[in-house]
Order: C-alpha cells, then sequence, then structure tokens
C-alpha cells in the first residue's frame, strides 16, 4: 500500500513538515510507503473532455492537510480516496458552512449571523442589519471571517460604533457574528477525533488579557479529563461533517458542551505533547483500517 501526503504549496512553518512527518512515521510503521509532497509539485488538471488527471500513479491514497477543495475533488474524481474528503475540509474551512452543517446534529452552537455579502465598489454597511445584529446577539459579540486559521480574524465588539467599523472594513470579506459565552472567556476544549472516535482532550488558556485561546496566540495547553458529554458533542460534530480526522473546539459552559470551531487539519503536536496521546499513530491505523477493508 502506497499513500501520499500533500501538505499546501505554500507552508507557513516548519509545523506543517513535522505534522506531515510524524503521520508518515506512522504509517511506515504499519507496512505502508508514504511520501509527503507540496501541493503543485504533481501536475493536476483537466482534460478537454473533463476528466481528473494527476502526473503520479501508484497511489493508493492520499493524506490531505490542505485546504484546497479543487485539488481535493480533483483527486477523489480520479480515484484517490482522501483522509479527509474533500467535501469534509471544504465544510471546515469555511466556518459559516461548518454551523450549517451541523444542524439537526444535537449540538448546541452559539447564535450565529451571516453578514450579508457584498459585491457592490463603494457600498456602506448596512446599519440596520447592523443594529438588528446587535439587538439580537447583545455586546460583546464576536465576529469572526469565515476563512481562517490560529485565531486570525477572529474579533470581539463591546459596541454598535465597534461593530460598524469592523464590519465596514471586512465588507468584501465573507464573515459572521456570534454571541459571546462569557462563562468560558479564555478557554476552550480542543478535543481530537479520529475515526469518529475521541482520543482525549486538551483544555487550552489564553495568555492574560486575550479571549483567544490559541496556542499560536500565546495560550497553554493543560491536559483534562474528557466528560462523557463533551465526547459526544466532539464525536457528533466529526460524524455530522463527514471528517476521519479532526479538532473540535468546546466552550465549557453551566448548560454543558457549545461548538465553537471544527478544524480537518488540526495540528497535534502541542496536543500529543500536553495529553501523551499517540495521535498520529491513531490517525495512521485508522487510515490502513479503511483501505483495508475497503470502507469509503
Amino acid at each position: 500500500m502506497q499513500g501520499l501526503i500533500l501538505i499546501n504549496a505554500y507552508p507557513k512553518g516548519e509545523k506543517f513538515y513535522r505534522q506531515a512527518e510524524r503521520i508518515k512515521e506512522e504509517l511506515e510503521k504499519l507496512g505502508v510507503e508514504a511520501q509527503i509532497k507540496r501541493n503543485g509539485e504533481y501536475a493536476a488538471w483537466l482534460s478537454s473532455d473533463g476528466a481528473a488527471r494527476f502526473e503520479a500513479e501508484g497511489y493508493d491514497f492520499v493524506v490531505y492537510l490542505d485546504k484546497d477543495k479543487y485539488l481535493g475533488e480533483l483527486l477523489e474524481q480520479k480515484g484517490l480516496r482522501l483522509f479527509n474528503p474533500s467535501k469534509a475540509v471544504e465544510a471546515c474551512d469555511d466556518k459559516m458552512r461548518t454551523f450549517l452543517a451541523l444542524k439537526q446534529s444535537g449540538i448546541t452552537i452559539p447564535k450565529t449571523v451571516a453578514a450579508s455579502l457584498c459585491y457592490t465598489k463603494g457600498a456602506k454597511a448596512d446599519e440596520a442589519f447592523l443594529q438588528n445584529t446587535a439587538n439580537l446577539l447583545g455586546f460583546p459579540m464576536v465576529a469572526k471571517k469565515c476563512y481562517g486559521s490560529f485565531g486570525e480574524g477572529v474579533e470581539l465588539v463591546h459596541g454598535i460604533a465597534e461593530l460598524k467599523e469592523l464590519a465596514q472594513k471586512w465588507l468584501f470579506e465573507p464573515h459572521l457574528y456570534q454571541e459571546y459565552i462569557a462563562e468560558s472567556k479564555g478557554e476552550d476544549l480542543r478535543v481530537i477525533v479520529v475515526g469518529g472516535k475521541a482520543l482525549g482532550a486538551m483544555k487550552r488558556v489564553a495568555k492574560n488579557g486575550e479571549f483567544r485561546s490559541n496556542i499560536e496566540l500565546g495560550g497553554r495547553g493543560e491536559k483534562t479529563e474528557l466528560a462523557p458529554e463533551y465526547r459526544k458533542a466532539a464525536e457528533r460534530a466529526a460524524t455530522a461533517l463527514g471528517l476521519d480526522y479532526c479538532g473540535v473546539d468546546l466552550l465549557e459552559t453551566n448548560g454543558g458542551p457549545v461548538l465553537c470551531e471544527v478544524n480537518s487539519n488540526a495540528f497535534f503536536e502541542g496536543f500529543e505533547s500536553t495529553t501523551g496521546i499517540n495521535v498520529a499513530k491513531s490517525y495512521a491505523e485508522h487510515i490502513v483500517n479503511v483501505m483495508k477493508n475497503g470502507r469509503r
């Protein structure tokens, strides 16, 4: 069996390579040959008859550590099994689509409003929409760009003047607004799910003065127990989105778990060192099991 581990064409730091190397290491322990390549190192295209073409041959599957929705779908049309599937990656890459995909899953989410998309040059943010959003969500509220990682494009908005300013700044970018869950200020649970089963959890705690708990923004990770209701919520989210592997971020409240985000390409280096759980091994075992048993 031979696998391709595909990372983004423009990796932002060595952690992208380290993640890929860990998965490669565990796959090879299971007797699977694996190569790490960047998106674009192999030619991929649609021929004149619309058929998918891929320069490389001999791969049985692709560990898809990228968010390029076009290449992912093209590789699937070529017959390759992707971990994660392209549609699941696409749903997680767009935060609003993530929440839309979780309907009827039984998972609690923050009250969420999608900002109106604007294509008109010189337009001004709709003040009536912003006032309605403020009336619905109150202040402070969380504003998020639909596309972004590592806490980038996430802001805490404290009043209507600040909301109007931010809405104008982000007018031509897809974004959303959410109610602020004060109970979980500066903290969340990062749960890693593989093959529909939660491996464990790491509590992420923001640095002083920061409401975002991302490790990349100075937050720290702490080992913690994963309560059954939080385990169930994380597993439901992964299943609803069709993910083989993901990181599910949950907010802790008196009423139970509230889903914050789902990351289809969550980094596990910090999680492994904090919890002692071998995530790469579990992911490699899941991949091999799926391929040997012919499950899509």
